[in-house]
């Protein structure tokens, strides 16, 4: 049953449950997060709700993370407390999740155990082997689960890369001998069920990267996804072979190029210099790495082409790499950032242009040759949005699988015994990191967000007497409106003849009941703010009796 990353990109979190309802044990699969859209002004992280496993918890024999991607881990740290049961990570994810914690004040260590690619670990029922699998970070691994009713390859996030910069190839002898034993089910990636053929090897983008690099007369500066270690190995030997410094601009790229570091993955480079450098070095002889491919707008990327970073700026002839794609949903935010930097001259190179990308997950022959190699007898899509979710069902089909199951978030199958089926459903919800905080959108204030954003707000103070009178002149703030109306007159002005001309309708001794006061007001300024404008703002209304 997911919690998340079915029929979206992101927030993967999958539970793995057997025996009976009535004592059933479970495993969850990834604790991961996903990034808001304009639509959560203020919010930082969309979160899964996981009220259902604490509900479990006492059933649930531990948490199997595949990889340090945020959207497979990044919801440890806030979540992990409210279960409080063992968590199975690679080493380079255990080390990083240290890393951020050392940055998050007050955060709560969260005790992992190290397991590495081949390793097998029992958790209650389920027999749990780490395949490793080649993808855009270290130790990614599939998961071969056993259990006394048969066994679920989880795929997670793969690719078939016999020659990746980092780490070694996905397992395929392992793979195909896990299916020589015979798998139920097959639970897959569809990030790119929609693309034919092969993604490209990370070794033909670092030799087009150097041939970049080596071409140019002036800086270069790169934008890529700070997890990928074996993009950022790229990039340092593209920019030795050129004689060339690198900078790294970018707290979170720094922090995974540490722990790559201290983990022996970037071993035999030359030195990864910080943003003070930048300065001293001649335009041809600097190779800049700046965090925020998906524009995000404190990032280096965004601070540089708004020209408010401190230490690190491009100019007219310089080149961009955008060696990333382009998530769903942070287009404009990205297309921004590219429109500002090519106003002041500076070049951009996509994976429109040239392989300067490729990405981590399989297209469809790849899909193709894991299904020959498993050959199991239910094929379940997710890590997908639902035209990619429909996609790979297609294939699966086309490949012989007997049963393919279409599901969503919150939705129960049963995969053993037969049929494969659904079986039940909750309401999968969403919860938002706001700062500090984390909640339901109302929880965090986000709805009230929306309308303020939408349509402003209006404050209004009144004072009475408790005769009724008005002891003082009201007064009143706008925040977010219009100054004036089409005919030039002050919208505040307007406002405040909706407050006196409600009160003087209000008699005397009705003025005494402050709720109706401030109620008739509110209606009456957000009427006469709507007749001028056209839209309805928040109002407040303060009444208070002396």
């Amino acid at each position: 049953m997911p919690l998340g990353g079915v029929g979206e990109i992101g927030m993967n979190l999958g539970l793995y449950g057997f025996g009976p309802a009535h004592r059933r044990t479970w495993m969850a699969v990834d604790f991961g997060v996903s990034f808001p859209h304009v639509d959560l002004p203020g919010v930082d992280l969309v979160l899964p709700d996981i009220a259902y496993l604490e509900e479990e918890r006492t059933n649930l024999t531990g948490i199997v993370i595949t990889h340090a991607h945020e959207d497979h881990f990044g919801a440890l740290i806030d979540l992990w407390p409210r279960l409080r049961v063992p968590v199975h990570a690679s080493a380079f994810t255990a080390h990083l999740l240290a890393a951020k914690l050392a940055s998050e004040p007050g955060a709560e260590l969260v005790p992992i155990n190290v397991v590495a690619a081949g390793e097998r670990i029992q958790l209650g029922p389920f027999d749990v082997e780490y395949v490793n699998v080649a993808h855009s970070i270290p130790e990614s691994h599939a998961l071969a689960i056993r259990t006394p009713l048969g066994t679920v390859l989880h795929t997670a996030d793969w690719k078939l890369d016999d020659s990746p910069m980092v780490g070694a190839p996905t397992d395929a002898a392992r793979l195909r001998a896990i299916g020589a034993e015979g798998v139920l089910a097959l639970v897959g990636d569809s990030t790119n069920a929609m693309r034919e053929g092969r993604s490209p090897s990370e070794t033909e983008v670092a030799r087009e990267l150097a041939e970049i690099v080596r071409n140019a007369s002036r800086r270069v500066a790169f934008t890529t996804f700070a997890s990928n270690v074996g993009r950022i190995k790229s990039v340092a030997l593209a920019a030795a072979e050129a004689d060339r410094n690198l900078v790294v601009a970018g707290r979170a790229m720094r922090r995974v190029i540490d722990v790559a570091t201290e983990l022996g993955l970037l071993v035999g480079l030359p030195p990864f210099l910080d943003e003070d450098a930048f300065a001293h070095l001649p335009p041809d002889k600097i190779v800049v790495l700046l965090t925020g491919s998906q524009g995000e707008p404190r990032a280096a990327l965004s601070r540089v082409a708004s020209a408010d970073h401190p230490r690190i700026a491009l100019t007219a002839g310089d080149l961009l790499v955008y060696s990333a794609r382009e998530i769903p949903g942070n287009e404009v935010a990205i297309d921004g950032i590219m429109n500002q930097l090519t106003a002041q001259g500076v070049r951009i190179v996509t994976d429109n242009d040239r392989l300067v990308h490729v990405s981590g997950h399989p297209r469809r022959d790849e899909m193709r040759e894991m299904y020959r190699w498993i050959k199991p007898k239910i094929a379940v899509p997710v890590h997908g949005q639902a035209m990619h979710l429909a996609a790979h069902a297609d294939l699966a089909k086309d490949m012989g699988v007997e049963t393919v199951l279409t599901i969503e978030d919150g939705m129960m199958i049963r995969l053993a015994p037969p049929p494969a089926q659904q079986v039940d459903e909750i309401e999968a919800r969403r919860l938002y990191k706001d700062g500090m905080l984390i909640g339901d959108l109302d929880g965090v204030g986000v709805a009230e967000r929306r309308r303020l954003a939408f349509a402003g707000h209006i404050a209004v103070s009144i004072v009475l007497e408790d005769n009724g009178d008005i002891a003082v002149d009201p007064s009143l703030t706008l925040c977010g409106l219009p100054r004036e109306d089409v005919s030039g007159r002050a919208l505040e002005e307007i406002a405040m003849d909706a407050v006196l001309g409600a009160l003087d309708s209000i008699p005397r001794r009705r003025r005494r009941d402050p709720d109706a006061v401030g109620e008739a007001v509110r209606r009456a300024v957000r009427a006469a703010i709507r007749d001028t404008w056209g839209k309805k703002p928040v109002c407040t209304v303060l009444v208070a009796v002396v």
